[in-house]
C-alpha cells in the first residue's frame, strides 16, 4: 500500500514538472484588457501612403494616388446611393473592409455596387384598369414566382418579390393630390437612369425576359 502511494506521488510530481516545462508563460507586454476604460481614437484603415503619387498607372489612366479622407469615406459608406445598412443581417462595410487586406488599397477602384433597395424606388408606378394584376419579375431565370396583387385600395401597391409598384387608374387623381414626400414611388417617369423603360409583362416562354 505504501509503495503504491509513493508511486502515485512521483507520477503526480512528474506531470506537474512536465506542465511547467511546456506551458507558455503569461506575458504582460502590450496587453489591453477587454474592459479597457480608456477611450481610444479610431484610426483610419486607409494608409496615408496612398496620398503619395506613384509612377505606375492605375485605372482610368490615372496614377495610384487618392485622398485619405475621401478614401475613408468610400470605405465606410455602405453603397454609393445608401449610407447605412438596410438589413439586420447585413454587416456594415466599415467592419467588413478593415485589416491589412484593405490597407494601401485604392478604395475608388474597389467594387461598390448600388443598393437595389434604393434603385427600386426610382421605378414609376404601373397604372392599370384591372382590380388585380400579376407580376413575375419579367419571367425567365431573372424573374420570380408569379404573384397576384390587389389594387382596389387608393394607394400604391408593390410586388413583395421585386418591389415594382402598381396602382389603379381610378385612384390616380387621389394619388396625384398627395405630396411627393408621402409617396414611396414616382407616379410617372422622371428621367432617372435607374428607371426600367420596358413595361412589365407576363412571359410564358421558359427563358423569356422583359
Amino acid at each position: 500500500m505504501l509503495a503504491r502511494t509513493l508511486r502515485a506521488r512521483c507520477a503526480a510530481r512528474g506531470l506537474s514538472s512536465f506542465y511547467r516545462a511546456y506551458s507558455a508563460p503569461a506575458t504582460t507586454v502590450n496587453q489591453v484588457p477587454a474592459n479597457d476604460p480608456a477611450k481610444r481614437d479610431p484610426k483610419p484603415n486607409v494608409s496615408e501612403t496612398n496620398a503619395t503619387a506613384l509612377s505606375s498607372v492605375g485605372s482610368f489612366d490615372k496614377v495610384l494616388q487618392e485622398d485619405v479622407a475621401k478614401a475613408e469615406e468610400l470605405r465606410t459608406k455602405q453603397a454609393p446611393n445608401y449610407a447605412g445598412t438596410w438589413s439586420t443581417s447585413q454587416q456594415p462595410r466599415a467592419v467588413a473592409m478593415q485589416g491589412p487586406r484593405f490597407e494601401q488599397t485604392i478604395m475608388e477602384d474597389q467594387p461598390r455596387p448600388y443598393a437595389a433597395i434604393e434603385l427600386i424606388h426610382k421605378q414609376p408606378v404601373r397604372w392599370t384598369h384591372e382590380r388585380m394584376v400579376s407580376c413575375d419579375g419579367g419571367g425567365g431565370p431573372l424573374g420570380h414566382p408569379r404573384i397576384f396583387i390587389n389594387v382596389d385600395k387608393p394607394q400604391i401597391c408593390w410586388c413583395t418579390y421585386c418591389g415594382l409598384p402598381f396602382a389603379h387608374e381610378h385612384h390616380r387623381a387621389h394619388l396625384e393630390s398627395l405630396p411627393e414626400s408621402e409617396l414611396s414611388y414616382p407616379l410617372g417617369p422622371k428621367g432617372n437612369p435607374a428607371e426600367v423603360d420596358v413595361s412589365q409583362r407576363i412571359t410564358n416562354e421558359p427563358l423569356g425576359q422583359r
